[in-house]
């Protein structure tokens, strides 16, 4: 045990500094990860004596990782991605599959070997693209939601795949009876815990915050432990932890549960990329060279090809197409467990789990730069990309014409300034690309157009050099950037207001030509003091101002949550709840 711990601990201290020598030359902190593997791995110094415990690190860091990825999909999220998800993951799954058997099958695998690699090259990373998207804080993005929408069809593959490969014995296929089987317990796994999630975790849910320990010990057994009955069940660990946070995702402290989970998340995911890389073996790569590189082809070129022809026929802009597509270029740890069990089933030769897993190892480093930069990326091929968007489909609600003043971005305090157009009688125009913002601005009678405001023919389109006004409620760096940019050179009269997620965001906006930056927390605390110095601290003279913001936050819930509009009175305890702890904080 003390062999184990000193180990560990050595291997902590050299990830450590390696991650700071990544952050001093600007590169991606998981190739760190992959590197200190490598140095502590049988490569270099095989400094690692107990790779199962590395192992089961790394698998508890998945679990935490989806888990908390599933606290924040609820069902309206999962409802609005299933139909591309499950259109483009299926298609691309089936064609990199073929296309992966036909080339495997031209360097001389059989065709069981074949299959495998070609499967294998269809099935993406689900903890190498959630890692990412969750550093990049993107997982709530349109892109994003369709990226976990094609994770998750991808895992239940796997997770079949698995199940049918297991089920084999003495190197000979059985019947596809035990799928019927998995499928069975599946839906009543799913029903239990809905019944669980839906009647009886509410009448406690009290009792369970009451207690910040409480809260935090429940969490990581409703997670690991609904996880584990996953995989006890035949389905994939990562599975069962998604659909655990999935069920509690509508509970009022699903995003407290989040937030303290993080840091244990972080440590146990930075365990498994160090793992991963200490089983890189470089002397295999000479002796399938060849295979190799037109294997990380396939994952890094033409998988990302499918998906985005795929979302763009269904109608998505390029660069959510561009940028989904991106998250998904790297080879599963699905795949290569997938391997592993069918050589120990006598179906494949051992050689063939060494090739999968290198070539694993260097899509995932070249996905996580293509993730990382994947802005940059965009902008230098955008204007190839118009073959693969459709986007006259998505703009037939409105006809083009001059605006006055363009907003873009209408969820997050857009529909403030939407008020004050209407008021001012303006022509103008909402800009957004999240399907569910869309529908809500329809209900209400928003002019809008559905695109992203990185889309350069998008704001010629709207007439972004014509008009006067331009606001932004979008916090994301690169695309108030490239906004700036554009109209800068378009349109230098026009004021430009921004919104930035810290200060040194909005100094180099303002360093750009923003005319104004919004940076809410300022704003926000400005305003208060300034009320307070000049109404005093007694509570009456709070009254008017909190019962404007119950009645606009009771408005909002109304027209944006539907549990709220079904539900008027737990509609009420929430905004009750958050106007009671706003006026506790400033008093």
């Amino acid at each position: 045990m003390e062999a184990v711990f000193a180990g560990l601990s050595v291997i902590i201290a050299i990830g450590a500094g390696m991650a700071l020598i990544m952050r001093r030359i600007g590169q991606p902190l998981l190739i760190g990860h992959i590197i200190t593997g490598i140095v502590v791995g049988p490569v270099l110094f095989n400094i690692v004596k107990s790779p199962e415990t590395l192992s089961i690190f790394g698998d508890l860091g998945i679990a935490l990782l989806l888990f908390i990825i599933g606290l924040g999909m609820s069902p309206k999220v999962i409802a609005e991605v299933v139909r591309p998800s499950l259109t483009v993951a299926s298609a691309q799954i089936a064609i990199t599959t073929i296309i992966g058997w036909v080339v495997g099958s031209a360097f001389g695998l059989s065709s069981a070997e074949a299959f495998f690699v070609g499967l294998g090259f269809g099935l993406s990373s689900t903890i190498v693209a959630l890692k990412l998207l969750s550093d990049k804080r993107e997982q709530g993005r349109l892109y994003g939601k369709l990226t976990i929408g094609a994770l998750v069809v991808e895992d239940v593959v796997a997770a079949i795949a698995i199940m049918f490969v297991a089920s084999a014995k003495g190197g000979e296929w059985l019947a596809a009876g035990p799928l019927a089987a998995l499928a069975f317990k599946g839906l009543l796994i799913g029903a239990g815990m809905y019944y669980v999630s839906r009647y009886l975790l509410p009448h406690l849910q009290k009792l369970i915050a009451s207690d910040q320990e409480l809260l935090f010990l429940f969490a990581i057994a409703w997670g690991l432990g609904l996880g584990a009955l996953f995989a006890k069940a035949g389905f994939s660990m990562e599975i069962g932890a998604l659909a655990a946070g999935i069920f509690l995702a509508g509970l009022p402290y699903a995003q407290e549960i989040a937030a303290r989970l993080r840091p244990l998340r972080d440590f146990f995911v930075v365990i498994f990329f160090i793992a991963l890389g200490t089983q890189l073996s470089f002397s295999q790569l000479s002796d399938s060279a060849g295979l190799i590189i037109a294997g990380v082809l396939i994952v890094v070129i033409f998988k990302p090809l499918i998906i985005l022809t795929g979302l763009g026929l269904l109608g998505y802009t390029r660069r959510t197409a561009f940028k989904t597509a991106l998250n998904l270029t790297q080879v599963s740890e699905f795949s290569i467990i997938f391997v592993i069990l069918g050589y120990e089933k006598g179906l494949i030769q051992q050689h063939i789990v060494v090739l999968l897993t290198i070539i694993a190892l260097l899509s995932i480093a070249i996905s996580t730069y293509l993730i990382t930069f994947s802005d940059k990326l965009y902008s230098l091929v955008e204007k190839h990309l118009y073959l693969f968007e459709r986007r006259h489909v998505r703009h037939e609600h409105y006809p083009v014409s001059r605006y006055d003043f363009i907003l873009f971005g209408y969820q997050k305090g857009g529909h403030e300034f939407v008020n004050v157009f209407e008021e001012l009688k303006k022509k103008y125009v909402v800009v957004d690309y999240d399907p569910e913002v869309i529908e809500t601005m329809e209900r209400r009678g928003v002019n809008y157009l559905y695109g992203d405001a990185t889309d350069i023919e998008l704001l010629e389109e709207a007439g972004i050099d014509r008009a006067k006004l331009i606001v932004s409620t979008i916090t994301d760096f690169e695309t108030n950037s490239i906004l700036l940019s554009h109209v800068e050179n378009r349109n230098p009269k026009a004021v430009v207001i921004c919104e930035a997620e810290n200060p040194r965001q909005a100094a180099k906006l303002y360093r750009q030509g923003a005319t104004y930056v919004i940076l809410p927390h300022y704003i926000g605390s400005e305003k208060i003091s300034a009320f307070v110095k000049k109404s005093g601290l007694k509570k009456s003279t709070f009254k008017k101002f909190r019962d404007q913001h119950l009645k606009l936050l009771e408005k909002e819930f109304g027209a944006l949550d539907e549990a709220a509009e079904k539900d008027r009175k737990l509609g009420r305890a929430i905004v009750k709840g958050l106007t009671s702890l706003t006026s506790k904080s400033l008093l």
